[in-house]
């Protein structure tokens, strides 16, 4: 498996990588508007809008080319998407992309508004509560933070 930058080419597949993991595990948790809200962020155009942003995004891809997870930071300091496979959870790939990207953080914290049931992933790299649970558009989410001082925690 390698890290890379993502590529026109990516999108695609990272937009279904997405759909994919956000049905799996977070659309069950949400509202019709939560889940039309995500629809419209993952969709492959809004990938390609954010492209052409100040936003790193890159992808864990296997020996045949399938994207396996993404990874997306937005102006440097905000996680925007972090999605792995289903098939592929909890074997890494989400860590490698987060240290990956936060290689390329620029302020010494990056935070993250955390789908709730990803939130003790998060909290496993590292990360830390940062206030209230909040809603915007349907989207249910934990605002998080961590130190880009620290490095995200190993393996369990």
């Amino acid at each position: 498996m390698i890290i890379r930058e993502m590529k026109e080419g990516d999108i695609e597949g990272v937009s279904q990588v997405c759909l994919d993991a956000f049905s799996d595990s977070v659309a069950g948790s949400l509202s019709d508007e939560g889940i039309a809200t995500f629809t419209a962020i993952a969709s492959p155009n809004a990938f390609a809008e954010r492209m052409k942003a100040d936003n790193r995004m890159l992808v864990a891809e296997d020996n045949n080319g399938e994207i396996l997870g993404v990874v997306e930071l937005k102006e440097g300091r905000h996680i925007a998407m972090l999605f792995v496979t289903p098939s592929q959870q909890k074997g890494g790939i989400g860590r490698r992309l987060l240290t990956a990207v936060l290689k390329y953080a620029r302020s010494e914290i990056v935070t993250v508004s955390a789908s709730l049931p990803s939130v003790p992933a998060y909290q496993k790299y590292g990360f830390k509560l940062k206030g209230d649970v909040g809603e915007l558009s349907g989207l249910v989410y934990q605002p998080m933070e961590v130190s880009t001082n620290q490095k995200v925690s190993p393996c369990f």
